[in-house]
């Protein structure tokens, strides 16, 4: 059974101020002040601490940039593992079930997304371990299979985590989907999907960790967001030099 009584997945009233015009110009200048730390050693959660004080930034919008940035070290280590779609043909991916789906989700609820600065798509939604299927779930793995039929890839394994409330249900309907597309599908429930998915080829998510760890990685979500001609919102710059 769906949930609706948070039908609109990732939003928060707070955020129209929170990333307002004038909201972001102070945000990529503080980015920029977080950037600079990280790449002289220092540690991230700490920078956006000392940082978000100074310009008295809200929890949301340190969250925003904490997910939006990486050291140039992780920006080329991924930069090199990123795949392109249009090389799945053919190919097994590994799907991290609950990443994508939820992004998807906030994406067709009309929630923010960012672009972040390893040209992965994240959202600020904080389930925390608890998940409940809305109305956008089904259109959410529609459209995920719809880009993996039209990249013709040979199997996708779709990973749950356990922990995670309602992992059974949401199996289930994607299960149910599955059976009219043309690729394998395998749907499994672990403990630690992470860990799996850090010795694999082709991963589908946008979580930093697995990206730092996995052997390439494929960003579908951006491909999604091309679908409807969407724009995730940037909270940072590139430094020049």
């Amino acid at each position: 059974m769906m949930d609706r009584s948070n039908a609109r997945r990732g939003y928060v009233p707070d955020d129209e101020r929170n990333f307002s015009s004038e909201s972001m110009e102070i945000m990529r200048t503080a980015s920029s002040h977080v950037d600079y730390l990280i790449n002289e050693g220092y540690d991230l959660k700490q920078a956006i601490t000392f940082v978000g004080n100074h310009f008295l930034l809200s929890d949301r919008q340190r969250l925003a940039i904490m997910r939006s940035l990486a050291t140039k070290e992780q920006l080329e280590n991924r930069e090199t593992k990123r795949l392109e779609a249009s090389k799945l043909c053919g190919q097994d991916v590994w799907i991290d079930g609950f990443n994508m789906v939820i992004t998807l989700e906030v994406l067709l609820s009309d929630s923010i997304l960012f672009k972040c600065m390893d040209g992965a798509i994240r959202n600020l939604a904080a389930l925390r371990g608890t998940y409940r299927i809305i109305p956008e779930t089904a259109d959410a793995v529609r459209m995920l299979f719809d880009v993996l039929k039209e990249m013709k890839i040979h199997s996708a394994t779709i990973l749950l985590d356990e922990p995670i409330s309602n992992s059974g249900r949401l199996k289930a309907l994607i299960a149910d989907i599955g059976e009219s597309y043309p690729f394998k599908l395998d749907i499994q429930i672990q403990r630690d999907v992470d860990r799996t998915l850090y010795e694999k080829e082709n991963v589908v998510t946008s979580d930093s960790i697995i990206l730092d760890h996995c052997l390439s990685w494929v960003n579908l979500t951006a491909e999604c967001m091309n679908r409807l001609r969407r724009e995730a919102l940037r909270v940072w710059e590139r430094n020049k030099g």
